[in-house]
Parts: structure tokens; sequence; C-alpha cells
């Protein structure tokens, strides 16, 4: 009595596979709805892999070649967040700015050496592009912080400096 309540409660948990199915041994699964055989041979074939697997090489180089293109509106946030001030934050941003062009630039046929067919001259013009552009931005940051030796009393000593127009200023006034 014991050992059929303890099989009734192994059995209640555990299934068997072991067992054979009582169906006939010919039967097939039916196919999941939108299934059909004609299309897997079809989509199977070498071509359409050869084909599909181009198109991807062909999306990931030109979205390699547009990523310094889609940086370009982050940094231009950055720029505006940073302020003009002369302090540390705004220096490392331009650095950065300036670096990291430049870095890929120097690497570009490094960056490119996978990249092959018709489009890799187009792609490397437009990477090239891309990273030009993050490089003018920042020296235009440069310029705008006043970084940058723009006027003839920055680079003559006998030129006097440009007077300011106007100044303003904040807080209380004592009287």
């Amino acid at each position: 009595m014991s050992s059929t309540k303890s099989n009734s409660k192994r059995m209640k948990w555990a299934l068997d596979f072991s067992h054979k199915n009582k169906q006939e041994k010919n039967t097939e699964i039916a196919s999941p709805p939108g299934y059909s055989q004609g299309a897997a041979l079809v989509h199977s074939t070498d071509h359409s892999r050869e084909s599909n697997s181009n198109h991807l090489i062909i999306k990931k180089s030109w979205d390699l070649a547009l990523g310094p293109l889609k940086q370009v509106p982050m940094n231009l946030f950055i720029m505006y967040m940073a302020g003009n001030s002369i302090s540390i934050f705004p220096i490392m941003m331009v650095g950065m700015l300036i670096i990291r062009p430049v870095k890929a630039l120097f690497t570009l046929q490094q960056t490119f050496k996978v990249i092959e067919g018709t489009n890799a001259v187009g792609q490397k013009f437009v990477f090239f592009l891309g990273q030009v552009v993050n490089i003018l931005l920042a020296l235009y940051k440069c310029q705008s912080m006043g970084l940058l030796p723009t006027h003839a009393s920055d680079w003559l000593a006998f030129v006097e400096p440009q007077t300011r127009v106007e100044y303003s200023g904040g807080g209380f006034v004592y009287s």
C-alpha cells in the first residue's frame, strides 16, 4: 500500500518519456501557421544568402561611415551646455572634440580595411567629411572661447588689444 502511494506521488510531478506513443509512428506534426515547405527551399539557396550577407556588409559599412556625422548634433549640444568660460570642463571637452577626429583620421585605412566594393571610396569620403566637420566644430568652440589667435594684437606686441565696447555684471549696488 505504501509503495502505491509513493508511486502516485512520484508520478504526479515526474514525467516519463520512456514509454512509446500510442499513436501511429508515421503521423506528422502540423506545420505552424504561415509556414510552407516551398518557401523554405527558395530562401535556403546560396545566392540569397550571399546577397543578404553583401547587403548586411554594405549596411554596416555605411553605418560606420555615417557615424561621425551622427555625432555632430550631440557635440553641438555638449558645446552649448559647456558654455564659453575658460575652465576645466570646456577645455577638456574641446580637447576631446579635437583629439578623437584626428585619431580617427590617422586610422582611416585600418578602419575601412575590411570594407570592399564599389561604395568603399564614397564611404571613406563621407567618414572623412564627418571627422572634418567635428574638427571644425572644435575650432569654432576654441574661437568662441577666445583661445585662437584671431586678432593682430595676438601676434604683434605694438598693436593695442581690442577694447571692450560694453561691460556687464550682476550683483548688488551698495550706496
